[in-house]
């Protein structure tokens, strides 16, 4: 049931779609199409002209209601298996920039949250932020010690906003769902269920350190990636002090070269970075866009690459992996058949799918890129294609391989900004072919057994002890084996069965064995005028005995 103030939130929605001439989208719905006349009858239709594609239409609609549609514009526009083009490309280009909160009262907000005056906490606190988004905003601090830190602190009253506009947002899912056979199929619900989980892990600034810890010691002996160092004893889940790191931003060409940065060398060690996240580590930045990556300058042209914001990262299973991999390499080798091959392997795609008609789908949207030279091919939009092919398949698409396409788009992009002839093939499939090889073959072999040295070396002194002890139970006769009541009962019952059929067999054939030796080699006085009776009674009463077993198997 809509609160009050949800409601008020719809008669707004309504007023901004009317504003930008989104109400069309109402009538495009099934439930609406046979009245799609009254639309001309609305009163805002008849002297309302309408500037701008539909793409834009939509991203400055949601820009006018508020952050979290902006954040779901943003999300969708990772959805491109779901919109058209022009409209993902569009919110794509959603900011998520909003005004600031008072700094006195992110003051309030650390105090509350730590248990600390802030000048006990710090030595200088800067109350205008650094910058301000829609779950948080960013402050500048220096410690006691001088050390120059940043003080993330999330947005007051932000998770009241969050359930109020998510309320609404699925119920107009769910509407789309029940009036719309596209929607069915593409369940805009499941995207909002998507949306919110990554929503409330944006309000756990607890999650956000652990995973920049994580991925600082990832890299800790990496000398092109820098992951700043979180202070633990000042987080908490409304408050994250990490220490600051600067430099130029990434997407600042001019100011790289003026620098001596080598822009190639940049390009390469940037998509290297991001395919070792994937694929040695499995544990990844999902929001790697420019305002995320800054770059200090080094000697002889190198650099080192400071990355903040973990507020969204995302992990690939061995499965998923694998998937990206040997689609990848297959691709390459334009085996189409082993691309369609692997997606049914792997249970992407439902068992029963034909492979040759499969194999054709992906030959038709694949095949065109190779008309380009290999290094001028995207693998985000290969895999963008890839997803979109198998969508029409029955593929359903899971929100760790969006994020990881939404990503690899950012890195293309911005490689190819540094670099406009950076060859991401050739950067990346090294990267890919070690991890092949450390999972099959020798290699994997040798790695999983020296794995597991440490397990049995631990567990072979006990050896001896175990099986001995085990030998003396079963002498005892105090084996057991730890069941369930109820499957124990279970387990008796179909044991008595099996051995009373058992019983039945063996009597029934020995009766029928006895009748036939009876009857070729018994004296004649076991005859009755001739009939074999006795032969005849144990031949009947053995038979019905084995079909009776036979009946209860």
């Amino acid at each position: 049931m809509l609160t009050i103030g949800q409601i008020f939130r719809l008669l707004t929605i309504q007023r901004v779609l009317v504003k930008h001439g989104l109400d069309e989208l109402v009538f495009t719905l099934h439930l609406f199409r046979s009245v799609r006349w009254l639309q001309r009858l609305l009163p805002w239709n008849w002297f309302r002209k309408v500037d701008g594609s539909r793409g834009v239409r939509l991203r400055l609609a949601l820009e006018d209601l508020g952050p979290i549609y902006v954040k779901f514009g943003q999300l969708l526009s990772t959805r491109r298996d779901m919109l058209p083009d022009d409209v993902a490309l569009e919110l794509a280009k959603l900011q998520d920039k909003v005004p600031p909160f008072p700094g006195s009262l992110a003051r309030e907000i650390i105090e509350r949250s730590l248990g600390k005056k802030i000048g006990d906490l710090f030595r200088d606190f800067d109350e205008t932020p650094l910058a301000s988004a829609s779950v948080a905003q960013v402050h500048a601090a220096t410690m006691q010690d001088g050390r120059e830190m940043i003080v993330k602190v999330i947005r007051p009253e932000i998770k009241k906003v969050i359930s109020r506009d998510l309320g609404i947002i699925n119920i107009l899912a769910e509407t789309l769902e029940r009036y719309s056979r596209d929607a069915r199929r593409l369940r805009p619900s499941s995207v909002v269920d998507e949306f919110e989980k990554t929503l409330f892990n944006e309000l756990d600034l607890m999650r956000e350190a652990a995973s920049a810890s994580q991925l600082r010691r990832n890299f800790s002996d990496s000398d092109v990636l820098y992951v700043p160092e979180v202070l633990w004893e000042l987080t908490s889940r409304d408050v994250m002090v990490m220490e600051r790191v600067s430099g130029i931003p990434v997407n600042d060409t001019a100011a790289l070269e003026q620098a001596g940065v080598d822009l190639k060398w940049l390009a390469e060690r940037g998509v290297e970075i991001f395919f070792t996240q994937v694929f040695r580590d499995s544990f990844f930045h999902a929001d790697m866009h420019p305002g995320n990556i800054f770059v200090q300058p080094g000697p002889e042209g190198r650099a080192r690459i400071m990355m903040v914001d973990f507020g969204i990262m995302s992990s690939l299973s061995e499965y998923d992996q694998r998937y990206l991999a040997d689609n990848f390499l297959a691709f390459l080798n334009r085996d189409y058949r082993r691309v369609a091959e692997l997606h049914i392997e792997s249970g992407w795609v439902p068992p029963g799918t034909r492979v040759d008609e499969f194999e054709f789908a992906i030959r038709t949207v694949c095949e065109p890129m190779f008309d380009r030279p290999i290094r001028e091919m995207s693998i985000g939009t290969l895999l963008l294609r890839l997803f979109q092919t198998a969508r029409q398949f029955n593929m359903v698409i899971l929100p760790q391989l969006l994020l990881l396409q939404k990503t690899l788009v950012n890195i293309e992009g911005l490689g190819r900004q540094l670099h406009p002839d950076l060859d991401l093939w050739a950067t990346a499939k090294p990267i890919m072919q070690r991890w092949m090889d450390s999972r099959v073959g020798l290699r994997a072999l040798v790695k999983g057994t020296r794995d597991s040295v440490p397990y049995w070396v631990n567990r072979l002194p006990q050896f001896p002890h175990k099986v001995m002890e085990l030998v003396d139970r079963l002498q005892d006769g105090r084996f057991q084996v730890e069941l369930k009541s109820g499957e124990i009962d279970e387990l008796r019952r179909e044991i008595r069965r099996n051995n009373r059929n058992n019983i039945h067999a063996i009597v029934g054939s020995a009766l029928v064995l006895a009748a036939l030796v009876v009857y070729l080699f018994g004296p004649a006085s076991w005859l009755i005028s001739g009939f074999p009776l006795l032969p005849t009674l144990l031949g009947l009463a053995g038979g019905w005995l084995v079909i009776k077993a036979l009946s209860e198997l």
